[in-house]
């Protein structure tokens, strides 16, 4: 006894929870088909809420006939009004179902007990569902990007066909790798020949650094900025026609042209002001960056 009227508290708490937003649906005795009254107010409630979310349906009886029709009279109720519900309204994946039978609190009043009773949210409260429903969520785990190994040296070859081993400066492409979506990053000692877009021998080996680091980070996408020093104009467009250069090495090179864009700025976001004091100016605001668009 003890028992069984602990299970009954533990229902009827369950009910109370969500007493604030529920609508009940009432049947004929012995029926589970409700009648022209009552699909009509379902109809109606429908209309006015579909916004809302269920999270639960639970179907009553009263208690004429044995326990188990009782049960399976309840669970058929259900059936047909979340028929008639389904695709209307939204509803919980994990939506609940219980069909009690008689085994609540009856009133006294038979009709109130032969029902099917809808739980729901109302639109306004579906930011707060879980916390609503008392549900825990889990944190979710914060991934951890693993360190990708690049090799210390590498061996290219040049445009006439000789071979140049190169030391890679593997702290620069880790950074890369590991920077965020919006962070900009300067390319040292990339130099291209005076008033062209053509890359230096010197400097050829910071493009193999750059293919390297997005071929190891597939999802990786970039914007290539230009800049230029010492003229205040940029009257043949070097800074664009070098980010473009860069782009299309690394596009000949296997790199999806999607992944990439460039710009040219000029001279109009120099590191020092215009005119430079010396060289070691010139250097800085002659400069090739990356800008970090997609680093998943």
């Amino acid at each position: 006894m003890k028992l069984f009227l602990a299970i009954m508290l533990s229902l009827m708490g369950s009910v109370a929870v969500f007493s604030q937003q529920q609508f009940s649906v009432y049947f004929e005795s012995d029926k589970f088909d409700p009648s022209a009254k009552e699909t009509n107010r379902l109809t109606n409630w429908i209309a006015a809420n579909g916004k809302a979310k269920i999270v639960g349906v639970y179907g009553f009886t009263d208690e004429d006939g044995t326990s188990g029709y009782n049960d399976t009279l309840a669970q058929k109720r259900i059936n047909t009004i979340m028929s008639l519900v389904r695709g209307k309204v939204n509803t919980r994946d994990d939506f609940k179902t219980r069909s009690f039978g008689e085994l609540h609190q009856l009133s006294k009043i038979k009709a109130q007990n032969r029902k099917v009773t809808l739980f729901y949210l109302e639109e306004k409260d579906l930011p707060r569902e879980n916390e609503i429903l008392g549900i825990k969520e889990e944190p979710k785990p914060i991934p951890v990007k693993s360190v990708v190994q690049y090799p210390e040296k590498m061996v290219f070859e040049n445009p006439d066909g000789t071979k140049s081993e190169y030391k890679m400066d593997v702290a620069f492409m880790q950074q890369v790798s590991a920077a965020q979506v919006g962070e900009k990053l300067k390319i040292d000692n990339l130099n291209f020949q005076i008033n062209t877009y053509i890359v230096v021998p010197a400097s050829r080996g910071k493009l193999y650094e750059l293919l390297t680091v997005l071929k190891s980070n597939p999802d990786m996408k970039v914007e290539i900025h230009g800049h230029l020093c010492c003229m205040p104009v940029d009257r043949l467009d070097l800074s664009t026609q070098r980010a473009k250069a860069i782009k299309n090495f690394l596009v000949s090179n296997g790199i999806e042209a999607s992944r990439l864009s460039y710009k040219g700025f000029g001279s109009t976001q120099p590191i020092f002001p215009i005119p430079e004091k010396d060289e070691t100016q010139r250097a800085a605001n002659r400069r090739v960056e990356l800008l970090i668009v997609a680093n998943p």
